[in-house]
């Protein structure tokens, strides 16, 4: 499976009102190739040539893209699955605790606190 990696550019709002996330395309030359490949009539760069990901789902500041053995781009969601049943499978507080901690690390969002900063 090819992997490349995105990088959280920007977002907007669709002309539907729908949120859309755009993320920065980066990965090996092959890669990259196949990626434009695959989205065809799709395939947007930015104004310095870097291939563009559009998607309605943030996830995470940074992330991976796979592309499947079937030609289908999707995100590695694989972190937040194991986030979610980590938390899952403890439950309770600790499963709270867990699921604060790993979300705190997928999105590298800042210290872990209930307080707000001050």
């Amino acid at each position: 499976m090819k992997k490349l990696n995105v990088t959280f550019v920007r977002s907007y709002r669709s002309k539907n009102s729908n949120v859309t996330f755009v993320y920065k395309v980066t990965g090996s030359k092959e890669n990259i190739e196949a990626y434009k490949a695959i989205q065809k009539d799709f395939a947007r760069e930015d104004e310095d040539g870097n291939s563009l990901w559009f998607t309605t789902r943030f996830i995470g500041k940074t992330g991976s893209l796979l592309i499947t053995t079937n030609d289908k781009v999707v995100p590695d969601m694989s972190a937040f699955d194991q986030a979610a049943s980590i938390s899952a499978q403890y439950g309770g507080n600790f499963g709270q605790e867990l699921a604060k901690a790993a979300a705190h690390d997928i999105l590298r969002s800042g210290p872990v606190t209930e307080e707000s900063p001050e």
